[in-house]
């Protein structure tokens, strides 16, 4: 297995750096690169989600604010900041002010073990990285609940009480799909599960067994409906309950719960990268080969180089998971709350449950490769599998099936893209004078 050790740290620092060094180099990472990044998420989220919805309704979206319309989130962020901090007369001051910080703390936290390259982790040695991240988000309930309640309204208080239903149900089938993706890999580490899929997309977990395929699946539901995303947003329903869990709140507290709910759908859909879709390897293993021949050589500015690649690879991923989340938003109406749960406990836990133990049984008489690609085997080799080969075959045969997937989805949105330029160029064509 490949080190799991703070490369950056040590390569600025030195192999035995003193306690203060490493406070102020993690200080420093943490309010430069973390804050920064949480705010990017965020602002590109947000504007984003305007540009979708323009698309999938035949509008243009922001376009004036800066070039294609970038700058509109900073402008929103500017007037958000100017506008009145209100806290209502009846309200629970401390909770309702203290609210906004619980809910976006949890999710700032969580940045902190997500693995961006095969040595981009704040943390690359917790050894429970994938849980620790999903009991970190379990925080922010506690932020909307005390949201709703502190508010002294009644639609506020709904809004939080649909929201702890809804998390706390779907948390059981998001907590059984990640079992079954750990299962596949054998760790908790996201660092050690991203190095064991990089021998290309067979490598992938999702690709590992029938069962991790249709978990995957799992996860992704499960995941909005605990993100609060379309067609479950039944917490901030604004044509049932004004605006939820938040509708007494102005200014910068009610943008923190945006910033949170951005964020959170940023690090679900980085773990789902990280778990099932290969993390920062691309498809053919050529970071994970590369990887493998600069630790071997000791070639100091080769990895720096493969990490930034392996980042841009990882952050393409996980933006193309949240463009789906978006599209989803745009085109399914909202379910009632008796559906909500009915999915959740008559589908998908059910579901989970049947996964859960194919996935044990298929790890108990399937063989599979055991190491890292291109460190311990080679996974382009027929010989590389000796002893697995019924496993490499079945990933060959679930991956040809993903492959086609993608491309029949990227045929979809390409269509629909053309077809809604049209649309948009003939509803903007000046009438004809009679």
């Amino acid at each position: 297995m490949p080190t799991t050790g703070t490369f950056f740290q040590d390569l600025l620092l030195g192999p035995e750096p003193a306690a203060w060094a490493v406070l102020l180099f993690r200080v420093a990472v943490i309010a430069v690169a973390f804050v920064t990044l949480v705010s990017l998420v965020a602002m590109l989220c947000i504007w984003g989600e305007r540009k979708v919805a323009g698309h999938i309704q035949a509008r243009l979206g922001p376009h004036r604010v800066g070039p294609f319309g970038l700058l509109q989130s900073v402008a929103d962020g500017l007037k958000l900041l100017l506008k009145e901090d209100i806290c209502p007369q009846q309200a629970d001051s401390l909770l309702f002010r203290l609210a906004p910080y619980i809910a976006f703390a949890p999710v700032f936290a969580a940045m902190l073990a997500i693995p961006f390259g095969p040595n981009l982790t704040f943390e690359p040695r917790l050894s429970v990285g994938v849980f620790w991240i999903l009991a970190i988000l379990a925080i922010e309930v506690m932020g909307v609940i005390l949201a709703g309640w502190s508010s002294n309204n009644k639609w506020s208080l709904y809004g939080a009480m649909r929201e702890a239903c809804q998390m706390v149900s779907y948390e059981i089938p998001l907590g059984l799909s990640i079992i079954v993706g750990v299962m596949a890999g054998g760790t908790l580490n996201l660092v050690e599960l991203g190095h064991l899929q990089g021998g290309g997309i067979h490598t992938w977990l999702v690709f590992a067994n029938p069962f991790a395929m249709l978990a995957f699946g799992v996860y992704f539901v499960a995941s909005l409906a605990s993100n609060k995303r379309a067609p479950f947003d039944l917490p901030e329903s604004e044509s049932e309950l004004v605006a939820g869990f938040h509708t007494e709140y102005s200014g910068i507290r009610f943008s923190f719960f945006f910033f949170a709910e951005y964020a959170a759908v940023f690090v679900v859909a980085a773990i789902q990268t990280a778990l099932f879709l290969g993390g920062w390897h691309d498809p053919f293993g050529l970071i994970g080969f590369y990887t493998a021949r600069f630790i071997e050589a000791s070639n100091t500015s080769g990895l720096i180089w493969v990490n930034v690649i392996a980042c841009a690879i990882f952050l393409a991923k996980v933006t193309t998971i949240i463009l789906v989340v978006m599209w989803i938003r745009w085109t399914l109406p909202r379910a009632r709350i008796d559906q909500v749960l009915y999915v959740c406990v008559k589908v998908l836990l059910p579901l989970a449950c049947v996964l859960l133990l194919g996935a044990a049984l298929w790890q108990l008489f399937v063989a599979d490769q055991p190491g890292v690609p291109w460190f311990d085997y080679q996974p382009w080799s027929w010989a590389g599998w000796a002893g697995a080969r019924a496993g490499l075959i079945t990933r060959l045969i679930l991956a040809a099936i993903g492959v086609s997937l993608i491309g029949a989805l990227m045929i979809w949105i390409g269509y629909a893209v053309i077809s809604g330029r049209r649309r948009i160029l003939r509803l903007t064509d000046p009438e004809p004078i009679v």
